[in-house]
């Protein structure tokens, strides 16, 4: 089966940011849990907490290592799979990346002193500040290289002369229109992952009843807790990122084909799963009234653009739309869920922690990060057929090298190795040094508690 380099350059990167999301997301969010936990340990003087922070801190390294290799491939291809986006927006997008890169250097410098001075201080609020640039670093992390992604989606901060970028702007760059509404909405949106991963966890504890019940029932309480907060804030999210989208010159086609809005009309109906037949007519999608219009722009009579008002060839696909239902409908979810925690766990007679609770909190992890790799796909569909909105297609971007191939699979090798890896130190790490283990070793006065 024979594909040309403009596909296969697709494909290669798809994978690579497949694959890095899983490890960015981890090392965006997992820091503030961390962080969280120590703090509540020692406020409350309570070493499951602390244990907490122990345990949690041992599997982020791994991620975190894991994570250096995926985003080192993703520099890479720029340059080997992007060359003409390079050689065209690489002097815009070159600070934003350079300033990701401190950003990590800040972040893995203040983690490795945080890791090698536990029970170093006098005071344990002074080994709990140095979690906070760790927190810092990997935040920013995250939003510098969300400005490239926001670049390319709403480029600014330069002049067109003969084809080439000229009186550059970095920070205008940077600071573009969209970046505000992606950052908001990818820090919201990893927080709440990694709230709903470590309460899953906990959950699957619970359930394997393996003892250790009290620690597992500490961390499922604080982070179902931070998931609720965590579904607001990136539902808030969400919802400006789609009034970004409506608004003219933004990115109007985007928002027509996630909803398969095709006419420009006002009181603009919200579709909600269903499909398309032979003739692009939507069947069996549920129609919520003028419901799109006051999510674009918060009047149930304000008129929203059609895919119609956009060229054909510069339409998004419109598989798009599954894409964005399901990211929603998982984020309703996981609100949902933690919010039925939280109200069952104001009553003593309900036993919050019930198999059927559990099972759907167990379920809720999985289901987030899928929410995220849906995320991501619908940002970069969406975007379609351009890399650089306005200015250079994908086609255009992409490498000519008949040797594309060999690199997919050499990068599909590489992620396959350091998936394994990663599942493998994982399963040695915590399979082989369980809770109750560690509660025996430092812990003996609170393990006999944790047995029940």
């Amino acid at each position: 089966m024979e594909f040309d380099t403009v596909t296969i350059s697709r494909l290669i990167t798809a994978m690579t940011l497949i694959f890095h999301i899983v490890f960015a997301t981890l090392g965006v969010g997992v820091p503030l849990f961390i962080s969280l936990a120590e703090f509540i340990g020692i406020r409350k003087k309570d070493k499951h907490y602390e244990l907490l922070a122990k345990r949690w801190s041992r599997g982020f390294v791994i991620s975190v290592a894991i994570g250096v290799v995926t985003g080192t491939a993703i520099a890479l291809q720029l340059s080997l799979v992007w060359p003409n986006f390079m050689q065209l927006a690489g002097n815009v997008i070159a600070l934003p990346l350079f300033m990701e890169v401190f950003a990590f250097f800040f972040e893995a410098i203040f983690l490795g002193i945080y890791l090698y001075t536990w029970d170093r201080f006098k005071s344990k609020y002074t080994h709990w500040l140095i979690s906070i640039p760790v927190i810092i670093g990997a935040g920013m992390s995250a939003v510098f290289i969300s400005t490239v992604n926001s670049f390319m989606n709403s480029p600014s901060g330069f002049t067109m002369e003969n084809g080439e970028f000229s009186a550059v702007n970095p920070l205008e760059a940077m600071l573009n229109p969209s970046t505000p509404t992606r950052v908001f909405h990818v820090l919201g949106g990893s927080y709440l992952t990694v709230a709903a991963i470590l309460a899953a966890i906990a959950a699957f504890a619970l359930l394997r009843k393996k003892g250790a019940a009290e620690y597992h029932k500490k961390a499922l309480k604080m982070t179902v807790i931070s998931m609720f907060v965590f579904s607001v804030v990136t539902a808030l999210g969400g919802d400006l990122s789609a009034k970004y989208l409506a608004k003219p010159k933004h990115q109007t086609e985007k928002l027509a084909a996630a909803e398969w809005h095709f006419e420009t009309e006002g009181n603009a109906d919200l579709v909600l799963f269903g499909w398309l037949n032979e003739d692009n007519e939507v069947v069996g999608a549920i129609r919520v009234p003028g419901f799109l219009s006051f999510l674009a722009h918060g009047d149930f009579t304000s008129e929203v653009i059609g895919l119609e008002a956009t060229p054909e060839g510069e339409r998004p696909p419109l598989i798009i739309h599954y894409l964005f239902d399901l990211m929603v409908m998982i984020g309703f979810f996981l609100l949902a869920v933690s919010f039925l925690y939280l109200v069952l766990s104001r009553f003593k007679r309900w036993d919050v922690h019930n198999k059927f609770i559990l099972w759907l909190l167990a379920l809720g992890g999985p289901l987030a990060m899928l929410a995220v790799e849906f995320g991501w796909l619908f940002a970069e569909l969406g975007r379609q057929p351009w890399i650089l909105r306005g200015y250079m297609t994908v086609e255009e971007a992409a490498t000519k090298s008949p040797y594309i191939v060999h690199m997919f699979f050499l990068f599909l090798a590489l992620y396959v190795v350091l998936g394994t890896l990663f599942i493998l130190t994982l399963r040695k790490l915590f399979k082989d040094n369980p809770v109750e283990l560690d509660l025996e070793k430092h812990y003996p006065e609170l393990s006999k508690g944790d047995k029940k």
